[in-house]
């Protein structure tokens, strides 16, 4: 143990949260955080005692300590501090079961690039705009909902307005289960694509049933069967054809097809799920969307997934709180009182909260703030263990050489969170070898304003603007600053052009490329020229100021010479052909009659 005395744990269980220091460990174990320090340096490995660590590093050195330590993960960790402000989400949950009620479906539509899910949705919307009276004026919110006539009553279903499945999947990765069923959209006349085989296996993966959405019936050349064969391709079988998978023939435009598609998901949601919740206890649920709006401070998209949320409640997302000062549905009519499955836009928060996060109604204020700091130190430290690369004593080495690694720095500002969210996510997934690397030093939410430009400015960073502008005069600041600012309105554009970027960086891969071989038949001794090989060009091109190295018994004599002159009889020349007889000067003296001259240049190699 490195010749520090630390009394053995015997195998007693420490549970410590992600991203946690040496300095907490030392807490729990009551040890002063530098022995703790030379432990780990004897098993090989270097920290300083406010360094937040990985898993890994905390169970070697409980291992080698005694002690049985145990990451706790941020789902467990945050339902640890939620009961320290006496919040049992499980005696919630036991409540729960005996107030059950009916709640309507989640729906996000998913599908490739230009096959209409967004002309769908608002085909989707505007068949309900028609039959109220709100004259057809909907605010974007990121959710809405719709009442179906379905076998002689009003049935509500709520659709997410997301940035496809990239988003669909960062949701999910915060444990946010938020659909219920997903809506794959296939142009009829275009067939499956990359995106659509995408979005399946997302759906899939996330266990959500799929209703599937046959678009563009109405052009030349659209062929529903051909779209329905392709699909059986990866387990979604039509109906007709045997499987259970409800397919429907939409015009999106012609806004054909869309109340067949409304029954057909409120029929998938009837056979395949039991969809309940319990409409009589504080709120808990999802925000879908999050922005800055000029006038009205962050405005968050709340899905309510349990109980009810009322005007005045006090709010935790995520890492913001706040008190709910008005609520809107997505008519932008104020409503005061939102059940299960209601998406509505909530002002009142203090900050922007993140796509994904999951919110809950504290009992007061001052207890809402004191989860959300909590979490906003937790979430940082977990942040900070993520980004620290482990260095052991072996590859000290090779930390010193990363100097060498070139890195793109990234600003990412977005108009809502989830879009910043799914395009962070796709970034940061681009792999283009381990010579290049992709920082993202800030990303938020508004303008791009006068500190994002010097943030750019002290790292070198580009600005991405996702459907954002600068404000007032930073344009003109990044241009004097040399900043450059790149503007966006589809995810796919900006991950192509970063990862245009990134291979841009790599350095250029050379290989050597044979270009000719001689054999030395004759040496001319010339006190002009020194020696001089008279030699017989045996394949290729022999080719004045090409590398070259003299080759004996198929042993290197000597690298690194160049054919210094090259002639024919009488003539200089520039090049020898095969067959070809020529006198070749290298410059160097010690050549015999047998020897062979090859030749080689270096050229930039293609990468894959």
């Amino acid at each position: 143990m490195g010749g520090v005395s630390i009394p053995r744990g015997g195998g007693a269980q420490i549970r410590i949260r992600q991203g946690a220091s040496l300095a907490d460990l030392a807490e729990k174990i009551n040890v002063n955080p530098a022995a703790l320090v030379t432990v780990l340096f004897a098993l090989g490995e270097m920290a300083t005692a406010t360094q937040s660590l990985d898993q890994d590093t905390f169970e070697a050195l409980g291992a080698e300590l005694g002690y049985d330590v145990k990451v706790v993960s941020p789902e467990d960790e945050d339902r640890e501090l939620l009961e320290s402000f006496d919040i049992d989400l499980e005696a919630e949950e036991l409540e729960d079961l005996e107030n059950m009620a009916p709640r309507p479906p989640v729906v996000t539509v998913m599908g490739h690039v230009d096959h209409g899910k967004t002309k769908l949705l608002d085909a989707i919307r505007h068949t309900d705009v028609v039959d109220t009276e709100f004259g057809g004026i909907t605010q974007h919110i990121g959710a809405y909902q719709v009442k179906v006539d379905h076998e002689g009553r009003k049935r509500p279903i709520t659709f997410i307005d997301t940035p496809g499945h990239e988003a669909f999947t960062a949701m999910r990765a915060r444990g946010a289960q938020v659909t219920d069923i997903a809506i794959l959209v296939v142009a009829a006349d275009d067939g499956v694509m990359p995106q659509t085989v995408e979005a399946i296996n997302h759906a899939q993966a996330a266990d959500v049933p799929i209703v599937v959405a046959v678009n563009k019936i109405d052009k030349d050349g659209a062929n529903p069967d051909k779209i329905r064969s392709q699909l059986t391709e990866y387990g979604l079988v039509a109906e007709e054809y045997g499987g259970d998978v409800m397919f429907v023939d939409i015009s999106a435009k012609q806004r054909k097809g869309i109340h067949e598609l409304l029954e057909a998901v409120l029929l998938t949601a009837d056979a395949a799920l039991t969809l309940e919740a319990n409409p009589t206890t504080d709120a808990r649920g999802v925000a879908i969307e999050a922005n800055l709006d000029k006038g009205r401070g962050a405005v968050a998209t709340m899905l309510v997934q349990r109980g009810t949320l009322r005007v005045g409640d006090s709010l935790v997302v995520g890492s913001s709180h706040g008190r709910v000062r008005a609520m809107f549905d997505d008519t932008g009519k104020d409503v005061s009182e939102a059940g299960p499955s209601t998406p509505v836009a909530v002002l009142g928060l203090t900050s922007v909260p993140r796509a994904g996060d999951s919110f809950l109604v504290a009992p007061d204020d001052r207890t809402a703030r004191q989860i959300a700091d909590k979490r906003e130190a937790a979430e940082r430290q977990a942040l900070l263990a993520k980004r620290r690369k482990r260095v052991s004593l072996e590859d000290f080495d090779k930390v010193l050489a990363e100097g060498e690694v070139d890195t793109l720095n990234l600003v990412i500002k977005g108009d809502v969170s989830g879009a910043v969210e799914a395009l962070e996510d796709s970034l940061l997934r681009i792999d283009v070898g381990d010579e290049v690397a992709l920082r993202i030093i800030h990303r938020g939410v508004g303008a791009i304003t006068q500190n994002d430009v010097n943030l750019a400015t002290v790292d070198n960073a580009v600005i991405i603007g996702f459907n954002v502008r600068p404000a007032e005069r930073v344009a003109e600041l990044a241009d004097a600053e040399g900043v450059e600012i790149k503007y966006y309105n589809v995810i796919y554009s900006a991950i192509d052009d970063i990862e245009a970027a990134l291979k841009g960086m790599l350095k250029p891969v050379y290989e050597e490329v044979a270009l000719g071989s001689a054999e030395i038949r004759q040496v001319f001794r010339s006190g002009k020229f020194g020696n001089i090989a008279g030699s017989i060009v045996r394949s290729g091109t022999i080719r004045r100021g090409a590398k070259a190295r003299l080759v004996r018994d198929g042993v290197v004599v000597a690298d690194n010479l160049e054919i210094a002159s090259l002639r024919r009889e009488k003539d200089d020349v520039t090049e020898v052909r095969e067959g070809y007889e020529c006198g070749i000067t290298l410059g160097y003296k010690d050549i015999a009659e047998g020897d062979v001259i090859e030749t080689w240049e270096m050229r930039e190699k293609a990468r894959d």
